[in-house]
């Protein structure tokens, strides 16, 4: 595991993006004490009601992410309203769909109009950018488990915006790390023209010709192309010795296109928008082996336990089985920090609760360490403070809502078309 932090497990973070334009500003609706307003207060309150929303891709280019994300959403509201430790989560889930679709348009006003004072999402940073300074505008408080984009970092967010995963700046360097170290000197790359895929392209870029290497040829497309012949020939006409992916689901159509032109999977480099296992679902099957791909992608190695509560969570909505975890963490403890956050605050408003957040994930440096929301829960209540560390690392949020440490693992596939963790 390439680690800039040590962790329980490992440590990453996302950031997320917010939508709209046409800001509908609903105020967040709070049950607190009759003794304590709102606004917050000097201990926590004990009976808080938090409406947060969740914007995530069950349409649209990422829509294989959305289960993953969903239920680490789900299970983590379960759990801090199965606590009972003074506060209480009114979840509103809407579709992101992506850039292409617009989706997130009408899903954003619904989520507004439900009077959300947070919100989980979006996963890809292109919707993010689009949403952000609405959700700012309304005060509403943004927290991704899978936004990468470098320039969220300096965004004017009013402290509204945090993520737990990490920039694209760490996921470039490691994979152009990777294609180096594996011995290629050449290297094409097929890339998403927008910020995630230009991010990415430029670090690897650099990463990998400041290891000797050198790109000699690269090909973009639009979100929402359907065609990549000509992407892929210009990555035949160079002969590179590896080929580096960066793309959503439109891998599923540019694969097939590279065995027939005669590059091999071996040769192929993924990341975090492609990774994933498609040996385990009929409309992911590919009629040849990926055996030899490698990719990154952000995330420690989960625990069987975590695991098998979101299976189980999530299976039992009805859903059928979660096939990959991708970012499920990162989801899973966005909302165990927000409602953690809340609780500290002693409100449900967003800025309140956004003033809190740098210090349940202990960034006072003072805190006591716990690892789920019960415990977490109960040093709060007993009027201490709490320095939660989750299922994707020591979470530890810095002056810009990014987290303070990240780690990127590198995977490899098998003949099975699954993936496995190899760092």
């Amino acid at each position: 595991m390439n680690s800039l932090k040590g962790s329980r497990t490992a440590k990453v973070f996302a950031g997320i993006a917010l939508i709209s334009a046409s800001a509908i500003v609903i105020a967040g609706c709070s049950s607190t004490p009759s003794e304590e307003p709102s606004g917050g207060g000097d201990k926590p309150a004990a009976d808080l009601t938090l409406k947060l929303g969740s914007l995530l891709p069950q349409t649209g280019s990422l829509s294989f992410l959305g289960p993953p994300m969903e239920s680490g959403v789900g299970l983590a509201v379960k759990e801090v309203n199965d606590a009972a430790a003074g506060i209480t989560i009114d979840l509103t889930a809407e579709d992101e769909g992506d850039t292409d679709t617009k989706a997130y348009e009408t899903s954003i006003t619904k989520l507004q109009g439900a009077g959300v004072t947070a919100i989980v999402g979006a996963a890809a940073s292109g919707v993010s950018r689009l949403i952000l300074d609405g959700n700012v505008s309304a005060g509403i408080l943004q927290i991704s488990a899978s936004n990468t984009g470098p320039d969220f970092t300096d965004w004017d967010d009013n402290g509204l915006y945090f993520r737990t995963a990490p920039s694209d700046l760490l996921q470039g360097e490691v994979l152009g790390n990777l294609i180096a170290e594996d011995g290629h000197k050449t290297l094409g790359v097929i890339y998403q023209n927008d910020a995630y895929g230009t991010g990415l392209f430029e670090n690897i870029k650099a990463t990998f010709e400041g290891a000797g290497g050198e790109v000699v040829a690269d090909a973009s497309y639009n979100v929402g192309d359907g065609q990549f012949d000509a992407q892929v020939e210009t990555i035949k006409a160079a002969n590179p010795d590896a080929v580096a992916i960066v793309s959503f689901d439109q891998f599923k159509t540019i694969a097939p296109l590279l065995v027939n032109a005669g590059i091999s999977p071996d040769k192929w480099y993924l990341v975090d928008g492609n990774l994933s296992d498609y040996g385990s679902s009929p409309d992911t099957n590919f009629p040849f082996s990926l055996e030899g791909a490698k990719g990154t992608k952000p995330g420690p190695a989960l625990e069987d336990d975590f695991t098998d509560r979101l299976q189980e969570f999530w299976t039992g909505e009805g859903n059928p089985e979660v096939n990959d975890f991708t970012y499920a963490a990162e989801a899973y403890d966005a909302v165990v920090l927000v409602a953690l956050a809340s609780l500290a605050a002693g409100s449900t408003e967003g800025a309140d609760i956004a003033a809190k957040m740098a210090e349940v994930s202990g960034g006072s440096g003072d805190g006591e360490k716990c690892t789920s929301f019960a415990d977490c829960a109960k040093i709060i209540n007993d009027g201490g403070t709490a320095d939660y560390d989750g299922y994707s690392g020591e979470v530890t949020f810095d002056e810009n809502g990014d987290p303070q440490g990240a780690s990127i693992g590198t995977y490899e596939y098998g003949a099975d078309n699954l993936i496995s963790r190899t760092n």
